[in-house]
């Protein structure tokens, strides 16, 4: 796979709570020179990755709910709709874990529904963070059923903030539950070429990662949570 496939396979990712201005500008830098799907920041700094990135093919993507999943629905939709009039294009929702964990899948569905319908309206995609690490199988595979219903437009495995990250076991599994309909994103531990190809293998056609640019030149890299 040439590096300008990988690239466009790459959220280019800075969630660490201490990251600052500079950092961001050398993200969104760094994403602008390799061509990587997006940049993913937290929402604070949408605003600044949009402006960044103004005129670039990078779509700038922010996080909702993070990394806990439990906000209320209306807190939900509130953040997406300020990211999106920030600039987002791309919103990556923590769904209600406790709830689907609960049972109450009837609030995991109308708690994506409503960050979906909110973030279709402004013409910007949805991917659901399951964090599988806290799930059992029949779990990963409703949190998938209910992600589709809703609307969604990708599954993704983790936060990069929970107890593990992406296997190639559970991509495997999200991508068998959801179809070949909507796309499977892998992120947390993603740190090399290597890890990034068994992704792509399992399903994946999204990795979420801050070691985009070590991916690349076929170098693991030694920092980065995702």
């Amino acid at each position: 796979m040439p590096n300008s496939e990988i690239a466009r396979l790459i959220d280019h990712t800075l969630l660490k709570p201490d990251a600052t201005s500079g950092q961001i500008a050398k993200l969104c830098a760094e994403a602008r020179d390799h061509g990587f799907a997006s940049v993913c920041v937290n929402p604070y700094w949408t605003l600044v990755a949009a402006q960044e990135l103004l005129g670039s093919t990078v779509k700038t993507c922010t996080v909702v709910g993070f990394p806990l999943g439990a906000n209320t629905t209306p807190t939900k939709i509130f953040e997406a709709g300020k990211a999106l009039r920030s600039g987002a294009h791309e919103i990556d929702m923590v769904m209600n874990i406790g709830a689907l964990r609960s049972g109450d899948a009837a609030a995991v569905l109308a708690d994506i529904r409503g960050v979906v319908d909110e973030s279709h309206s402004a013409g910007a995609i949805v991917k659901v963070i399951l964090e599988t690490c806290l799930l059992n199988h029949e779990q990963k595979v409703t949190a998938c059923r209910l992600s589709v219903e809703a609307g969604a437009d990708y599954v993704k495995t983790s936060t990069g903030f929970s107890t593990g990250g992406a296997t190639v076991e559970d991509v495997a599994l999200m991508r068998a539950a959801v179809g070949p309909s909507i796309g499977v994103k892998a992120s947390g531990g993603v740190r090399s070429l290597a890890d990034l190809r068994r992704m792509v293998e399992a399903g994946a056609t999204r990795i979420g990662t801050s070691s985009g640019v070590a991916i690349l030149a076929g170098a693991p890299a030694t920092e980065g949570v995702y």
